[in-house]
């Protein structure tokens, strides 16, 4: 029988083997049955159950040597990691009250930032800046978004209210739910000159779709051929009803470049006053609850987690539910484990109608405007002036503030309804994945930016390198992490002067 102090010795590394786990797996933002899934995925005789990895994580029971060579796989860490008697570096203790997103300024001396003040000096500044009220509504939600690292669960509990968490969910039971809520459908050949009396259409927008108080959908008859387009805009139009009761105040659905940049979708009408009233944030506002919602009705948030989970996030799984890869790659900002995510979409030459910054990256450029000439080294804007199909991987090192950050994007050209060609990129910030594995995050970048540098700006990621972001890839489970890894790594900037490539980008174009 053991003696009392050796009992005790094992109790006490075990508690201290529990909390290893348990604020590994907090950092990484896995839930124990992300963790416990994770194990399944690679060993189900060993993988241990949700409620054991709970006793695991508080010293209740000590895990078997296959079940923590299981837990350490899934972490990229050595087992022995786990049996030591050192306390975790303080990198892979989670950081409490980081919300992420766009870095704030201290709004000093608080005096000018009263609401009279700001009231009455924002539209002479959206007025001397050329921005229209609509765009920075925009910009107050998108930076909405960002604090909350796009988690809205009253929008989720709405949308599971009404789909019951079904996926996929077909054309057919999306008009259902419409009938059953009183809403009637109507196909148009050509648009009424009623619904866009008040509208400002640009010659290369196509009306989609458009919603007529109190109760009836008006559907373009192209969407009858585009069914996973047609899905998103009845389950954005069942949104209005729920939220809204189906009320007049919803924007029109376009689609194509001639179309307002948006938060959450690139369909909206287009409104070019400079001049901002309620009308502009209450429109755009409800624009990004009903585009939340369609997402959450037709990807609902646990089942469309395990089948990312179990497809590495290959955004192919677009074609398994049968919606746009758009939906696809927003809704995995919102329901990966992962926090620290990016998404655009682009049109040539180089206008940005959707952004969402979870992690802070800057943009491109440093406005929401059409530019000529975007960095060409960015993922979204290299694929744009390519023929190439399918999707496509890359490895990019940008200097944010002063310190430099690699990030991983997977980007796709895809077809609008109007036919024009535009990029949709979903990417991540691979720093914080790195630190919370103990990794010098800053100074890998550096020792990568270093190398493109010396290589003219892009280069063979250096082996050492390499094999840290493979197991990156392992732990995030994201394939197209994996992919990118095997491509040159690229430098690339927010088309600021400062280009940090050799010989320098602007100069070569004087």
């Amino acid at each position: 029988m053991p003696s009392s102090k050796t009992t005790s010795t094992a109790i006490r590394n075990a508690h201290f083997l529990g909390t290893k786990i348990r604020n590994l797996r907090k950092r990484n933002n896995l839930t124990m049955d992300d963790l416990s899934s994770r194990c399944v995925k690679l060993d189900a005789e060993s993988a241990p159950s949700v409620s054991y990895l709970s006793m695991i994580e508080r010293g209740k029971r000590h895990p078997s040597q296959a079940m923590l060579s299981l837990i350490a796989e899934v972490f990229q860490k050595d087992v022995a990691w786990f049996l030591d008697n050192v306390p975790e570096e303080s990198a892979i203790i989670p950081d409490k009250g980081n919300r992420g997103g766009i870095s704030g300024m201290s709004l000093e001396p608080s005096f000018l930032f009263s609401n009279e003040i700001l009231q009455n000096a924002i539209p002479e500044m959206l007025s001397q800046t050329g921005v229209s009220g609509r765009q920075f509504a925009h910009l107050l939600i998108r930076a909405h978004q960002e604090n909350n690292q796009n988690h809205f669960p009253e929008l989720e509990r709405a949308a599971e209210n009404v789909g019951h968490k079904q996926m996929p969910l077909s054309v057919e039971a999306l008009m259902d739910i419409c009938k059953s809520m009183g809403l009637k459908i109507k196909w148009f050949t050509r648009l009424p000159k009623s619904a866009v009396a008040n509208m400002t259409l640009r010659d290369t927008a196509v009306v989609r779709s458009y919603f007529a108080s109190p109760s009836t959908i008006y559907v373009n008859r192209l969407m009858q051929k585009q069914p996973a387009r047609l899905k998103y805009d009845l389950a954005l139009y069942i949104g209005h009803k729920v939220l809204h009761d189906g009320d007049g105040v919803k924007s029109l659905m376009t689609t194509g470049p001639g179309a307002e940049a948006a938060v959450r979708d690139t369909t909206i009408d287009v409104n070019t006053s400079s001049a901002i009233d309620a009308k502009d944030i209450v429109h755009a506002w409800r624009d990004f609850e009903c585009s939340f919602f369609a997402g959450a009705l037709l990807c609902p948030k646990v089942p469309f987690r395990r089948l990312l989970e179990q497809r590495a996030h290959d955004i192919s799984v677009a074609s398994m539910v049968d919606v746009t890869t758009s939906t696809v790659m927003r809704r995995m900002t919102v329901v990966s484990s992962y926090p620290h995510w990016h998404y655009f979409d682009a049109y040539p030459p180089g206008r940005l109608l959707a952004v969402y910054r979870g992690n802070g990256i800057p943009l491109p450029w440093g406005n929401m405007r059409m530019v000529q000439d975007p960095c060409q080294h960015w993922a979204v804007f290299r694929m744009i002036n390519t023929k190439s199909t399918g999707s496509s991987a890359q490895i990019s090192v940008l200097n944010v503030g002063n310190e430099p950050r690699i990030y991983c994007c997977e980007s796709v050209k895809v077809d609008d309804l109007a036919g024009h060609d535009h990029v949709l990129c979903a990417g991540i910030d691979v720093n914080p994945a790195l630190t919370a594995q103990g990794v010098d995050a800053v100074g890998l970048a550096q020792t990568l930016k270093d190398a493109c540098i010396d290589n003219g700006g892009s280069v063979s990621i250096p082996a050492t390198i390499k094999n840290e972001l493979r197991q990156i890839a392992k732990l995030l489970n994201i394939s197209w992490v994996s992919r990118g890894i095997e491509k040159e790594a690229r430098l690339i900037c927010p088309r600021s002067g400062a280009c940090p490539r050799s010989p320098n980008c602007h100069a070569q174009r004087e």
